[in-house]
């Protein structure tokens, strides 16, 4: 972004928990909203960003604000399992369809994706083959995802930072699925809906290496259950060697041992999706990118 382009005004929907949000602080510094504003404010230089927390009882927008006067709206991830009747999951999907309803475009990331989904018709389920741990490997954009511009610039197969336990079990009548790899069918889609559009991932374009490794150490015991770890201590290596490359990205021999390119360790092209929505935001305006595709 350039100062030559517009100023936008962006609303963060994080659906965390306050229970969840405590414990990614404490574990990274900072919440999915946090990181989510932190990553906005890099690619989108005086935007204004507003945040609003839609799992949370009495959640509500700022002040004098609406959902028609945001430019977009970006929902992080969670820890939410969108297929359990909860007020929680009902107050966040409630959310997203009145995102949908006042027509502004919005963008998500894996639990972003899933409630989106639901939102629209869709539904969600547990992973069917394994939980995707660190990175989601292989990930292959469809006929149509070649040519969207969510995926502009990324490779025929790339690696992405994604760790979910749940994923997308059907899209939502005339979404669009734009990209998959071998353990989850749906990787990027394109979701419309009562005249509002969302592009999202199921994977983590936003997160440094550095929130792998917490994601990672955070839900060890999962990761021990499902057979990817003989135990804690196999997922802190793994975690620690992610670290070592966060805080030396050009590292080539860390690179090699985690299968990792530079569509990982370069945040520039890690970002490829949120920077490739705001820059058809600011080319094409809030209507024309509801008309993209059409």
């Amino acid at each position: 972004m350039n100062s030559a382009q517009p100023s936008f005004r962006f609303l963060v929907a994080e659906s965390e928990t306050p229970e969840a949000r405590k414990a990614r602080r404490d574990s990274v510094g900072r919440s999915s909203g946090e990181t989510y504003l932190d990553i906005l404010r890099k690619l989108a230089p005086g935007a204004a960003c507003d945040r609003i927390q839609p799992a949370d009882t009495n959640a509500a927008l700022p002040p004098g604000t609406s959902l028609t006067g945001y430019d977009a709206v970006f929902l992080t991830g969670s820890p939410l399992h969108l297929y359990e009747e909860t007020p929680e999951t009902r107050r966040t999907v409630d959310f997203m369809r009145a995102v949908f309803a006042a027509g502004t475009p919005a963008f998500g990331s894996c639990a972003g994706l899933q409630v989106a989904t639901v939102a629209a018709g869709g539904s969600v389920r547990p992973n069917a083959r394994s939980p995707e741990a660190g990175f989601a490997r292989r990930i292959t954009p469809t006929e149509a995802g070649r040519t969207h511009p969510l995926l502009a610039g990324r490779p025929a197969s790339y690696d992405a930072p994604a760790i979910h336990t749940d994923e997308v079990e059907a899209l939502p009548p005339g979404a669009t699925l734009l990209a998959g790899n071998r353990v989850t069918a749906v990787q990027a889609a394109e979701i419309r809906f009562e005249g509002g559009v969302f592009w999202g991932v199921q994977y983590h374009p936003e997160i440094g290496l550095d929130e792998v490794a917490g994601a990672l150490r955070r839900q060890s015991g999962t990761l021990v259950e499902a057979g990817l770890a003989r135990g804690d201590e196999d997922v802190e290596a793994f975690a620690g060697q992610i670290d070592a490359m966060h805080r030396e990205p050009g590292r080539r021999d860390l690179a090699w041992r985690l299968g990792l390119d530079e569509q990982v360790t370069d945040e520039r092209l890690r970002l490829a999706e949120m920077r490739n929505f705001i820059e058809a935001l600011a080319r094409l305006g809030r209507e024309g990118l509801l008309a993209v595709g059409k």
